[in-house]
C-alpha cells in the first residue's frame, strides 16, 4: 500500500441513486440524535440485515412477511448509510477502523441477504449463492481499486449496494404480488424469479471483467515498462 496508509480514502460514489441519496443522508444525518453513535447506527444496519434474512426465512410459509423484508432492507440502508455520515458531520472520524468495520459488516449483510433469499424458496439455492459470489468479486474489486487508486468507489457501473437493496425491494414486492409460477423453455422448468436471478449473475460478471480490463489499462499506462516511454501504450 502506499506511504500515506493512514489517510482516509478519497470516497466516490456515482450510482444511479447517488442524486437522490446524498441529500437524502446529509438531511438525516443532522438529525439523528446525540446519544446514537456512528458504532451504535452500524450496528442497527446490522440490525436490519438480520431481520431481512428472518422475514426471507419466514416468507417460505406466509408471503405477507416480504413486507417485514422490505422494512429490514430500508433499516439496514439507514444505519449502514448514515454512520459514516455521522462521523464526519461529528467530526469524530475514524478513518481506518471506519472502513474496515463497515465493509466488514457489509459482507456478512450481504451474505444473510443471499441466504434469507435462498431459504425463502423463491430462488434456488445454487443461484443465490452463485449471485452472492459475483457480488462479493464486485466489493473484491472494488477494495482492489482503492489500494491502487486511494479512491474508493462505492458503486461500480452505476450500481452499489443501495441500489441491490432497491432492486430487492422492488423483487420483493413483485413476488408477493405475482408470486413465481413454474413453466418451461425449452423443455427446462424454470420460474421467472430464478431468470431474474441468472440476468443478475451474468450481468455482474459482466460488469465485473469490463471495469476489470479497464482498470488494469489505466494502470498499465501509468505504469509502462522499464525503459519504455510513459505515453507508450500497452
Amino acid at each position: 500500500m502506499s506511504s500515506d496508509r493512514n489517510e482516509s480514502l478519497a470516497r466516490l460514489n456515482d450510482g444511479w441513486l447517488s442524486p437522490l441519496e446524498r441529500p437524502a443522508l446529509a438531511w438525516l444525518g443532522s438529525r439523528v440524535p446525540a446519544w446514537l453513535s456512528p458504532n451504535g447506527l452500524t450496528a442497527l444496519g446490522f440490525a436490519g440485515a438480520v431481520a431481512t434474512f428472518c422475514g426471507y426465512a419466514l416468507a417460505a410459509g406466509q408471503p405477507a412477511w416480504l413486507w417485514f423484508v422490505n422494512a429490514g432492507l430500508a433499516v439496514n440502508w439507514l444505519g449502514d448509510s448514515l454512520d459514516g455520515t455521522v462521523a464526519r458531520l461529528r467530526a469524530i472520524e475514524r478513518p481506518r477502523f471506519g472502513f474496515f468495520l463497515d465493509q466488514s459488516t457489509d459482507v456478512l449483510g450481504q451474505f444473510l441477504f443471499a441466504m434469507g433469499l435462498a431459504l425463502s424458496g423463491y430462488m434456488p439455492i445454487g443461484i443465490a449463492v452463485t449471485g452472492l459470489a459475483v457480488y462479493l468479486m464486485m466489493s473484491v474489486l472494488g477494495l482492489l481499486r482503492a489500494e491502487v487508486s486511494r479512491v474508493f468507489h462505492l458503486a461500480t457501473g452505476g450500481f452499489g449496494l443501495t441500489e441491490l437493496r432497491c432492486l430487492l425491494v422492488v423483487a420483493n414486492v413483485l413476488f408477493y404480488l405475482v408470486p413465481p409460477r413454474p413453466f418451461r423453455i425449452g423443455g427446462i422448468a424454470t420460474t421467472y424469479a430464478e431468470l431474474l436471478g441468472l440476468a443478475w449473475i451474468v450481468v455482474t460478471m459482466g460488469l465485473y471483467l469490463t471495469t476489470m480490463i479497464a482498470e488494469a489499462r489505466r494502470l498499465a499506462r501509468e505504469e509502462p515498462l522499464p525503459g519504455r516511454p510513459p505515453d507508450e501504450r500497452e
